[in-house]
């Protein structure tokens, strides 16, 4: 029946190619990827670059499709039973994935390998690529359901090229909104605009496209040389920014620790650049339910960032299942600092980049030794909010993003049933000025107010309005307040919520 329903189908292919100095190639395709053909050996099964590709997969397709290729190194007697363990192996790798159950097929592309000439010379044919194809032509209504004409224009390019006597052609895929002949278009790393000419689509001249479709478009007064890959957009519709709020999600096969203050290489689209990283998640409620709240917030939702809300600092990015092995191993909860996982994250850039505020992005460790057998995709998301500090100067600044500070004292004596002198939590010189008015706590959690010095040797007056119960006598006293991450001057100390 859907074959019945398409006269012809035409499919982009984005080859992700599975060396793993080539990763920069694959993750600058991910962003047109509708559905995924994963083509693993049918004898070696799942290897580093192939794992890389799975990730590539999972944050940008819900479709995919396993070709478990070379089945004809398999003497024919033991084939079935071979390509039976290999799919079994597999299966076992994408339960673990958003693709469990996915199509595995046994395919052979060509028979007798790279270096036969079976192809040519009538030898044996491929084995189970009808197959392949028909399953590809069942996901096209799928695939098409996405294929809306919304929001701005926006075309990746690929390639670029002059035709004598038309003008120069940029060639590429259509990612968001239409565009028709006549109208601007603007490369927004040259800050270019241009009309355009006209536009074909495989080899067939048309007057206007939509998402997802492969496209040349041509123009005039362009020079070729200046643009060999980007991005094309309806003009002024992809800001020039050095510094981003993004969605953050750690990739559960990457090994190492993912760690605040960090340095990584930042992927959106075919720009690559080195940015630093600071996280962030959800302030968490507190209570005896914090922990599963913790966890809870760790999902985005559709109300996303807010820059008036307050978020907590993250010294790490956890995956889910590191996140709860934290949470089953917690004997309790601090009732003044309850955890936070982070799924938000400041990137700060090297050099200022060019892209749409809310494109896919992947951060990779992509210096890692290529030999080493493990994957270099760290985390990912999309871009929420960018930032330009040159027009912005104070945007990062005020990002109200706060680490708990606390400070330790005891209760040197009892004055009265509502004031105490307490000691050890500041030096004999220390300037209390900041600190008077502050809250402190018992450990009884009993609230008093520090009112000022008591003498020359760092020991202090603290007052409880609702009085403080007999036998507090060399009691512990705690100070905690928030301090803002990104305050340069450091001055900022507040107990708001506290």
């Amino acid at each position: 029946a859907t074959r019945e329903a398409y006269d012809g189908a035409q499919f982009t292919l984005v080859d992700c190619p599975g060396h793993a100095s080539l990763i920069k190639t694959v993750l600058g395709g991910a962003s047109i990827i509708d559905l995924m053909i994963l083509v693993v050996d049918a004898q070696k099964g799942v290897q580093t670059q192939t794992a890389e590709c799975l990730v590539v997969g999972e944050i940008t397709t819900d479709r995919l499709i396993v070709a478990v290729n070379k089945i004809d190194a398999f003497a024919e007697e033991v084939r079935e039973e071979k390509v039976a363990k290999m799919q079994a192996k597999l299966a076992s790798v994408f339960a673990k994935t958003k693709f469990k159950g996915c199509a595995m097929l046994p395919v052979s592309a060509r028979p007798g390998g790279a270096d036969s000439q079976a192809l040519d010379s009538g030898g044996d044919p491929p084995i189970g690529i009808e197959a392949l194809k028909t399953k590809l032509l069942e996901l096209i209504p799928e695939v098409k359901k996405k294929r809306e004409a919304e929001g701005a224009f926006l075309f990746a390019v690929d390639h670029c090229f002059p035709v004598k006597g038309q003008g120069t052609v940029l060639t590429g895929t259509t990612l968001r909104g239409s565009v028709a002949v006549g109208d601007t278009i603007e490369i927004p790393h040259l800050k270019l605009e241009k009309k355009i000419k006209s536009m074909q689509m495989f080899k067939k001249s048309v007057d206007s496209c939509a998402r997802g479709d492969r496209l040349g478009i041509c123009v005039a007064g362009l020079d070729a040389k200046v643009l060999e890959r980007g991005l094309v957009c309806e003009p002024n519709t992809v800001p020039t920014f050095d510094a981003a709020i993004v969605s953050a999600s750690k990739i559960r096969f990457f090994k190492s620790a993912v760690k605040c203050g960090a340095k990584f290489h930042i992927t959106i689209g075919h720009t690559t650049v080195m940015a630093t990283v600071h996280f962030f998640g959800d302030v968490s409620r507190g209570g005896e339910n914090a922990l599963a709240d913790a966890l809870a917030s760790m999902q985005l939702t559709e109300v996303g960032f807010d820059a008036s809300k307050e978020y907590k600092h993250c010294e790490e990015l956890l995956t889910e299942t590191e996140a709860r092995a934290i949470v089953d191993e917690a004997g309790g909860v601090d009732a003044f600092d309850a955890p936070t996982f982070a799924k938000y994250a400041l990137l700060e850039f090297e050099q200022p980049i060019t892209v749409p505020t809310d494109e896919l992005y992947i951060a990779s460790r992509l210096d890692t030794d290529i030999h080493q057998n493990t994957c270099r995709l760290a985390f990912h998301g999309r871009m929420l909010q960018h930032i330009n500090t040159q027009r912005e100067p104070d945007a990062i600044r005020s990002l109200r993003v706060f680490k708990m500070k606390s400070r330790e004292g005891a209760i040197e004596r009892v004055q009265d049933e509502r004031t105490v002198i307490g000691k050890g939590m500041f030096k004999k010189e220390s300037d209390l000025t900041a600190f008077l008015g502050m809250r402190v706590w018992t450990s009884n959690q009993e609230c008093g107010t520090i009112e000022g010095g008591f003498g020359k040797s760092g020991k202090y007056k603290v007052y409880f309005s609702n009085g403080i119960k007999k036998g507090a006598g060399n009691g512990k006293l705690t100070l905690r307040f928030k301090k803002y991450v990104f305050d340069a001057q450091g001055k900022k100390m507040q107990q708001t919520g506290l």
